[in-house]
């Protein structure tokens, strides 16, 4: 090697050249750093006839290790971040480009062109990307007229409105009862909306069906639709009774000698219940129902042009007693049930009367509607739950509804029919005549969904959440509302069902409720004769968590407290 004191002529420019540095004995193979630019320093006189000193090689410092994590962590940040100004700021070039051109379609005559798309990059200084959305808008209201290959013209003005008709001849044609026809087929479909009606903004909903956005499995969903997407097929038409795989998975759950010829694929629960109703009960037909019960099974049997009759419930379900003797007094065919966390009281029907409610709708020639919704809503304490009715039917008695949506989203419509028997190719033909088949690619992400691991976290998840909301309700109506009593504290489902004291009105509290910003349901909807004393459903699932429902009843103390009944 070259002696370190041997130099090259350094270049003006270049500055002097450092030697290769030594090698180093050992294992390690180390490398010269790139020295860094040099700072603006004075340089230090040296005596005439002095050696040149001798330059050492940089200090060589081994690089921290980078901490990739980290890195990858704001690099995903710094995307997110970017990403969402760019699709905000896209959205507002968007609008108003939109508006500019919007502004300016009078300068062009009906079927005049449109400056070109090139030319209107150029103009307005934008992407091509938001020129074309922003004509799609245009086009989308109408205003312009896009030809492939031509360009974009203006389209031609809409002509004005015509005044509206008279329609009260309508009123006169719905309400006009036919001979035979002994039930007014009305929908009343309040009870309904007041469950689904969205609470107006600071007002405190303890009045939904559904769980809230913070313990829905939105990520769960997210990818199991997005998979669901790339599956062959997936935007094919499905089988009209639903996919086989769909099928089998609900047959399983619901259990028994079900199998999945016995399941039909459904719209949801509401959707299932209204097939049951119209295959079953003829128009004018009574129908037993549990009371309370769920107000759109009510609507959906006045809908139908049938007549609900109460069965009372209490902490054990329905009263077989009762039950039998409304059957032999009405005649009834179709008995309409919620065995398991009954909404609204929560009541599950206590085993020896299980098999009573069977032996009681066959020796009637009747058949068991089992609405199932909250099978998958039950709290960690709930212990093991009963098998479904339909599983200890051996005489296909029980036609069975289940669904997804509760345990998941409101936008989840899938749910199941199942039966055996004639009566599932009536349930079939129904459900065909009323809307062909569900969705395939809804259909399959709820396959998607139900087979993920994340599934079983999902429901374990659910269960302890609802556990804990439910105990923060029932603990803060005790300390802030002892006029409310709590008759049956449910180990599943959503919702608490309290009694109001004697001389209170449910539909003052809940309109004061609603004064004082919480939205709680009115119990009169959910029976379908008189009520025996004043109700009213809270609903725990809905809310954020347990610091919105100590704010609600603190509003309820302060607001609705004079309406739960003197001396509360």
């Amino acid at each position: 090697m070259r002696a370190a004191s041997t130099l090259r002529t350094a270049t003006k420019d270049q500055g002097p050249k450092l030697s290769r540095p030594q090698a180093v004995a050992g294992k390690v193979s180390e490398k010269a750093m790139t020295p860094s630019a040099a700072s603006a320093v004075p340089p230090v006189a040296r005596p005439a006839g002095a050696p040149r000193p001798v330059p050492r090689p940089p200090l060589r410092l081994r690089p921290p290790r980078p901490n990739r994590r980290a890195e990858r962590s704001t690099a995903i940040d710094v995307g997110r971040v970017a990403l969402f100004f760019t699709v905000m700021y896209e959205r507002s070039s968007v609008a108003e480009l939109a508006e500019s051109l919007r502004s300016e379609l009078n300068r062009y005559s009906v079927g005049g062109k449109l400056p070109s798309s090139r030319a209107l990059v150029e103009r307005f200084r934008v992407s091509p990307v938001t020129v074309s959305r922003a004509l799609a808008q245009l086009a989308a209201e109408g205003l312009v007229v896009t030809r492939p290959g031509a360009g974009v013209f203006r389209a031609r003005p809409r002509t004005a409105e015509p005044a509206p008709g008279d329609t009260s001849w309508q009123e006169v044609a719905l309400s006009a009862e036919g001979d035979g026809e002994i039930v007014p087929r009305s929908v009343d479909a309040s009870g309904v909306l007041a469950c689904l009606a969205a609470p107006p903004s600071g007002v405190i909903g303890l009045n939904s069906g559904y769980l809230h956005p913070s313990i829905q499995p939105e990520r769960a969903m997210a990818a199991a639709l997005a998979r669901a997407g790339r599956r062959p097929g997936a935007w094919e038409r499905p089988p009209m009774e639903g996919l086989p795989e769909l099928r089998d998975w609900f047959a399983r759950e619901i259990g028994g000698a079900v199998a999945a010829a016995d399941v039909l694929v459904t719209a949801a629960g509401q959707s299932a219940l209204t097939t049951a109703l119209r295959a079953l009960a003829p128009p004018g037909a009574p129908v037993l129902v549990e009371s309370p019960t769920y107000p759109g099974l009510l609507a959906i049997a006045r809908a139908s042009g049938c007549r609900p009759v109460p069965v009372p419930v209490d902490a054990e379900g329905v009263r077989p007693e009762l039950l039998a003797a409304a059957f032999e007094a009405t005649g009834a065919r179709v008995f309409v049930c919620q065995p398991l966390f009954q909404n609204p009281t929560g009541a599950v029907l206590a085993p020896a009367r299980r098999a009573e409610v069977l032996r009681i709708a066959r020796a009637a020639g009747a058949f068991v509607v089992e609405d199932d919704y909250a099978r998958a809503l039950g709290h960690d304490d709930a212990g093991p739950l009963p098998p479904t009715l339909a599983a200890e039917d051996h005489d296909g008695v029980v036609v069975h509804v289940r669904s997804l949506t509760k345990a998941t989203s409101p936008s989840l419509r899938v749910g199941a029919l199942a039966a055996r028997g004639p009566v599932l190719d009536r349930l079939r033909a129904i459900q065909i005549v009323d809307s062909f088949f569900v969705s395939r690619p809804l259909q399959e992400a709820a396959l998607e969904l139900v087979g993920a691991p994340a599934w079983p976290r999902h429901l374990r998840a659910v269960a302890a959440e609802l556990r804990h909301r439910r105990d923060v309700l029932a603990g803060a109506l005790r300390r802030e509302l002892p006029g409310l009593t709590l008759p049956h504290l449910p180990s599943g489902g959503y919702q608490l069902w309290a009694r109001m004291a004697e001389g209170g009105d449910d539909t003052a509290f809940a309109a004061a409720a609603l004064r004082a910003g919480v939205a709680v349901a009115a119990g009169r909807p959910y029976f379908c004769a008189e009520p025996p004393g004043p109700y009213v459903r809270l609903s725990f699932a809905g809310v954020s968590g347990a610091g919105e429902l100590n704010e609600a009843v603190r509003r309820l103390r302060s607001g609705a407290g004079d309406a739960v009944g003197p001396g509360a």
